[in-house]
C-alpha cells in the first residue's frame, strides 16, 4: 500500500514538473495547459449550431443569473463583422480579448483589401491567434472555444470550430461547452441531414439544448443567421412556442410508446 502511495505522489510531482511551463511536452507528448484550457471550456455553457440549407442558426444555454443583474450585458453570440457571427463557450474575460483582436482583424482586412474577409480567414486568423499562444513562454492559453456562422464565396452556410489548441475544423452541426458536449454531438450525428430548412433547423438546436437545459427555454438563447442580413434573435415568445411544441411532441411519442407496449 505504502509502495502504491508513493508511486502516486512521484508521478504527481512528475506532471507539476511539467505543468510549470506552457512550452515543455511532458514524455507522452502533451502540453498540460492546453488540456486545462479544454478543462475550462466544459465549464461555460453549451453551445449548439445546426447548418441548414439557407441558413446557420446558434443555440446557447444562459446560466442562471442574479436577480439584480441585468442580462443584456451577458453576450454569448456577438457580431464579429456584418456578415459574420461567433459564440464561445469557456472564459468570458479571454473571449472578450479574443473578440477584439478579431475585429480589428477584420476591419483592417476590409481597408486594405475593400472587401469583407471570408469565414475561413476568420477562423484561420483565430485559430492562429490561440496558437501563438500555446508556444511562447509568459503566457497561457485562452479558455475558449468558439464556433464562427457565416456564408461562403458561394453564397453557403459555413460553420467552424476554433479550439484552444489552434486547430479549426468545419462542421455541419456542432457542440461545444458544458459537461454534456459529447452527447449533445452524438444527437445532431443522428438527427442531422442535408437541406434542412430553418424551422427544422431551429427545432434541431432547441432539442439539442433541451439535453442540459432544465428549465426550457428561460435559460436558452437562439440566433438565425441568414445571408446579408445581420444575425438574428429568436424572440422569447417564440422560443417559448418552440420548446413547448418540442416537448408536447416528446410526450406524445412517449405516450404512444407506452401504449404500444400495453398492446
Amino acid at each position: 500500500e505504502k509502495r502504491g502511495e508513493t508511486l502516486w505522489l512521484q508521478a504527481a510531482a512528475r506532471r507539476m514538473s511539467y505543468d510549470r511551463a506552457i512550452t515543455v511536452f511532458s514524455p507522452d507528448g502533451k502540453l498540460f495547459q492546453i488540456d486545462y484550457a479544454f478543462e475550462a471550456v466544459k465549464l461555460g455553457s453549451a453551445v449548439v449550431a445546426v447548418r441548414g440549407a439557407d441558413c446557420v442558426v446558434i443555440g446557447v444555454e444562459r446560466k442562471s443569473i442574479a436577480k439584480l443583474q441585468d442580462p443584456r450585458t451577458i453576450r454569448k453570440i456577438v457580431k464579429l463583422d456584418a456578415t459574420t457571427t461567433l459564440a464561445f463557450a469557456g472564459l468570458t474575460a479571454d473571449a472578450r480579448v479574443l473578440i477584439e483582436k478579431i475585429r480589428i482583424e477584420c476591419q483592417s482586412y476590409r481597408l486594405t483589401c475593400e472587401d469583407a474577409p471570408s469565414l475561413e480567414y476568420i477562423a484561420r486568423f483565430i485559430a492562429g491567434t490561440q496558437q501563438r499562444y500555446t508556444q511562447r513562454g509568459g503566457v497561457r492559453p485562452f479558455g475558449v472555444s468558439s464556433i464562427l456562422a457565416g456564408f461562403g464565396k458561394d453564397g453557403k452556410p459555413q460553420i467552424f470550430q476554433i479550439d484552444p489548441s489552434g486547430t479549426y475544423f468545419s462542421w455541419k452541426a456542432n457542440a461545444i461547452g458544458g459537461k454534456n458536449a459529447k452527447g449533445m454531438r452524438e444527437f445532431l450525428e443522428k438527427e442531422w441531414t442535408e437541406g434542412l430548412d430553418e424551422q427544422a433547423a431551429l427545432k434541431l438546436t432547441t432539442k439539442s439544448l433541451l439535453e442540459v437545459v432544465d428549465s426550457g427555454s428561460k435559460n436558452m438563447e437562439l440566433v438565425v443567421v441568414r445571408q446579408g442580413t445581420p444575425m438574428e434573435p429568436l424572440g422569447e415568445v417564440e422560443l417559448e412556442a418552440l420548446t413547448a411544441q418540442i416537448l408536447a411532441e416528446a410526450e406524445a411519442e412517449k405516450t404512444a410508446g407506452a401504449e404500444e407496449m400495453k398492446d
